[in-house]
């Protein structure tokens, strides 16, 4: 493993709290620990500059140039320019005014495309443009694997099809999606690419470049930071989409699409998400390749990942009782893993509790995927997340109380 984790774990001080002495958590999905390097960021924030930023005053000023770092510094962690960055206070209220600016911007009689894969935030918020004349074409998963199949967006692509909404991973499925390529296949036929990127992003920023989609989001607070939604939008196509905020900020993009008026002090502690990314880089040191402390970081915490992984699912493999939910081979997905019981979840999970192992059951929001794959949403399915801070030993904890609580 490139990452020493004794060191890793050293810059989350979660791992130091009495109160969770002696509980391993594996519901990283649903909100990542909070790295030190933000937590300094937003108390010196709240302490010094917690004023109306972008004033004439020496404490305004600190507070905007505080903000403007933000923009700039995860700007850098996804290889876009800073004025790709929108904040906003969560990415279900960021894609809902998407899909308002959409409503906006598309004709009737254009269409859209959208997966009963997504999360629904990334879901929802497009199939209401049905009511606006716009037409809703479903890219379905595979009902055995979940699985999204090229073949099949191909068959719903035509010179209609305006948007193509997607996950770059599953929330329950897990397995990572080829974005560059589902990106290409839209642009061919001119359509726009929405890509949530929630459930990859906490096992390394992407390079969005690399990926060419226009716009691409996710939750801050799953990336070790704040409570925020951060969304990342091609500049010229933000400048077309109708203007969502106060009419007399039509001419500040910042303010365009995130009319909420996001908390100050949470944009200016995310600059802490990048510097937690570059120490991230300086643990693995020569462990890994990449071209900025970025792509390093990426690296590290994907192959950290795998190899943490490597022992839950040869368990799983060896467990013909227990249905995992995408595929077995942890190079192809994200470390967020859901097993379908007959049990529902979050029973398995309370049982779990007692080992002290924090994860969760239920629907987690992908409704239309359990129901895609055949497993009722009211069911539900016993996820379990982790990220590059997980330790060995708890992943043998983990395994160890599955099999106590599933024999």
């Amino acid at each position: 493993m490139p990452l020493d984790p004794a060191r890793i774990r050293a810059a989350f001080p979660a791992f130091a709290e009495p109160s969770l002495k002696g509980q391993a958590f594996f519901e990283n999905a649903g909100g990542s620990y909070t790295a030190l390097q933000v937590l300094t960021r937003l108390e010196g924030f709240y302490r010094r500059t917690k004023v109306q930023p972008y004033g004439v005053y020496p404490a305004s000023i600190e507070a905007g140039e505080a903000m403007d770092l933000a923009y700039e510094r995860i700007a850098a962690a996804l290889n876009v320019t800073p004025d790709w960055i929108h904040f906003g206070p969560s990415t279900s209220a960021n894609t809902y005014v998407l899909g308002n600016a959409f409503a906006g911007w598309l004709k009737p009689g254009d269409a859209i495309v959208v997966t009963n894969q997504d999360h629904e935030a990334n879901t929802g918020a497009w199939r209401r443009l049905a009511a606006r004349g716009i037409e809703v074409r479903e890219w379905r998963v595979d009902g055995e694997s979940g699985r999204l199949n090229l073949a099949g967006l191909d068959a719903l692509l035509d010179g209609k099809v305006r948007l193509v909404a997607a996950p770059h991973c599953s929330n329950i499925a897990g397995e990572i999606n080829p974005v560059a390529e589902i990106t290409r296949r839209a642009h061919a036929v001119g359509a726009v690419t929405a890509i949530d990127g929630v459930s990859y992003a906490p096992h390394g920023l992407p390079d969005l470049m690399a990926l060419g989609a226009d716009i691409y989001f996710f939750s801050a607070y799953k990336v070790y930071g704040p409570h925020q939604g951060i969304m990342a939008i091609q500049p010229s196509l933000a400048a077309e989409l109708p203007n969502q905020g106060h009419y007399f900020n039509d001419d500040k993009p910042r303010y365009r699409l995130t009319p909420a008026g996001p908390d100050h002090a949470q944009i200016a502690a995310c600059a802490g998400v990048a510097d937690y990314l570059e120490f991230v880089a300086e643990v693995a040191g020569d462990a890994v390749t990449g071209q900025t402390p970025f792509r390093r970081a990426h690296a590290a915490m994907r192959t950290q990942e795998q190899a943490l992984a490597e022992p839950l699912f040869d368990y799983l493999r060896k467990r013909n009782d227990i249905r995992v939910i995408g595929p077995l081979d942890p190079s192809l997905r994200a470390p967020t893993v859901a097993l379908a019981l007959s049990e529902p979840g979050v029973e398995v999970a309370g049982r779990l509790a007692a080992h002290g192992i924090m994860a969760s059951g239920g629907h987690f929001y992908a409704y239309r995927l359990l129901e895609g794959v055949g497993i009722d949403p009211a069911h539900g399915v016993l996820r379990v997340s982790f990220t590059h801070y997980t330790s060995p030993g708890e992943i043998d904890r983990l395994i160890a109380a599955l099999d106590a609580e599933l024999e």
